[in-house]
């Protein structure tokens, strides 16, 4: 009978991707390096001369070995630590960035990450054994983690080194062959990048492409197997559309308004010092940054006045003369804040001073803002804090989910009530009870948007996730006693016997808590 044939399956050990030999026999297969295809005559559709010679080398099975990829993880540490004040000095140049908003928030991020992947890579490029079904228990099921090709990294200018070269080290980490675009905007940035990269990495399979709009345009018109892009939503719309010419798979790190709500019962003092942290940090020009905050109206002035005491207390009085504080990145960009603040109807508690040839606008609140305020109409990416009074939580997360939905919430309570609210009732790139932005500095948490703030996500091991392909695997036994329980259902002509073996075999597995398809 069929019960009974199945009982002595069971009594059947199977070694196949068990046995020690096999193991080592697909590690062998998964890392082997293929033969170097035949280079043809002509380029490829859709890619050019640069790209063509890139995924060449991808091809060739040159990023596969876990050796290759180290030293490029190891030398791309060396950079970091080697060019510690060149990298500075450029940031002070392009953002007015102090050094310790530097180290920490570029270098220290950065070289964290590194360290994380390189001392995981053996663990995340192994093939990882999938929990057999009812069906599959004589056969051996895996997943192994397949490099794209070449990625293509587009990086932005507020934070030019973390932003581009994290990326970068996941796609590394995964095996692939990378051409990255730093921000023409943080021009001294993206120079050094360029001169620095070649000198450290492998140049036959990463690559720095420098220039501006028409550059980038140029490159989403080619071809890659993965585009990784962080900016506004407004150019990731473009990347998209470009990347669906060919299906290319895209990871979208963009931004949006954050919201804060903070509720009776905490400590203001200690809320104005995050705040304030968060928000003013790189001249507010930060896609995780606190950008509005809700409260109860009676919290709304005591909250703003804790603010202005918090911004003397890290700038003085006059921020423009700390060393401390930055600057806005552009003429562009500092035009649309004092935009901005032209525009709007709130009554400002503090700041408000503005210097155009110093890219200098002063860490400013508003209170009694409005919500269709002209700071309310889209991301203010810049130093300006509007406080909106709202009746309680009940309207903060109406208010919220009303909106497109952000890359970060930003929650100051103890009460376990609005913490469920949230948890239950919002979404968000992020969660965060009782500070801001600091949960971008933790590898073991993924980071990335959700809807218009965008999708996909990285840091850690999320970044090698996201720049792998993983490949389903499946060791199918070739023993006699395999093909006799095949016998029973699997091949025509079919019966009522045969389906009742069917029935009573996929009843097992849902009993047991697994699914299984027949194939």
């Amino acid at each position: 009978t069929c019960y009974y044939h199945l009982k002595q399956q069971r009594r059947y050990r199977i070694q196949a991707m068990s046995s020690p030999a096999a193991d080592e026999a697909a590690k062998r297969e998964a890392t082997s390096q293929p033969p170097l295809p035949p280079i043809q005559s002509e380029q490829p559709p859709h890619r050019t001369a640069a790209t063509t010679k890139t995924l060449s080398t991808f091809l060739s099975g040159q990023t596969r070995p876990l050796s290759w990829r180290r030293k490029q993880l190891e030398a791309l540490y060396a950079l970091l630590t080697d060019q510690e004040d060149r990298i500075a000095e450029a940031l002070w140049q392009d953002l007015r960035k102090c050094r310790q908003e530097a180290a920490a928030a570029e270098l220290l991020i950065l070289k964290a990450d590194i360290a994380k992947l390189n001392r995981d890579l053996p663990q995340l490029t192994d093939i990882h054994k999938v929990k057999k079904t009812f069906i599959s228990m004589m056969d051996n099921l895996g997943l192994q983690q397949q490099p794209y090709g070449v990625a293509l990294i587009i990086g932005a200018w507020n934070y030019p080194f973390q932003l581009t070269l994290m990326p970068l080290a996941g796609a590394i980490a995964a095996g692939n062959c990378a051409l990255v675009k730093p921000s023409e905007i943080a021009s001294a940035s993206a120079a050094l990048l360029a001169e620095l990269v070649p000198k450290y990495l492998d140049q036959s399979c990463i690559r720095v492409v420098c220039g501006g709009a028409k550059e980038t345009q140029e490159l989403l018109e080619q071809r890659f197997d993965y585009i990784f892009y962080t900016g506004s939503s407004r150019v990731g719309r473009l990347v998209m559309a470009a990347a669906s010419k060919h299906l290319t798979p895209v990871t979208l790190e963009l931004g949006g308004k954050s919201p804060v709500y903070v509720s009776e019962g905490v400590d203001l003092g200690q809320v104005s010092k995050r705040l304030a942290w968060g928000k003013f940090l790189n001249a507010g020009q930060t896609c995780i940054a606190p950008d509005y905050v809700m409260c109860p109206p009676e919290l709304a002035q005591p909250l703003a006045d804790a603010v202005a005491a918090q911004i003397a207390e890290f700038y003085g009085q006059d921020p423009k003369a700390s060393p401390d504080y930055g600057r806005i990145v552009s003429d562009r960009m500092f035009d649309r804040i004092v935009g901005l603040m032209q525009a709007s109807k709130a009554d400002r508690a503090t700041g408000g001073d503005t210097d155009r040839d110093a890219r200098y606008i002063a860490p400013t609140v508003y209170t009694n803002v409005r919500a269709d305020d002209a700071l309310m109409r889209e991301e203010i990416f810049g130093p300006l804090m509007p406080i909106m009074p709202v009746s309680g939580v009940e309207e903060a997360v109406y208010f919220i989910n009303k909106c497109e939905k952000p890359l970060a919430i930003y929650v100051f309570t103890h009460d376990g009530s609005v913490k469920r609210r949230f948890e239950e009732q919002t979404s968000s790139g992020a969660l965060v009870f009782n500070d801001v932005v600091i949960h971008a500095g933790m590898e073991t948490l993924p980071f990335g948007g959700v809807g218009h703030s965008g999708m996909g996500k990285y840091h850690g091991r999320f970044t090698f996730d996201t720049f792998s392909h993983q490949r389903a695997l499946l060791y199918k036994s070739s023993s006699a006693t395999s093909e006799m329980v095949n016998n029973k259902f699997r091949y025509p002509p079919y019966n009522d016997s045969k389906l009742a073996w069917v029935n009573w075999a996929l009843s097992s597995s849902v009993k047991k808590g697994s699914t299984c398809v027949l194939m």
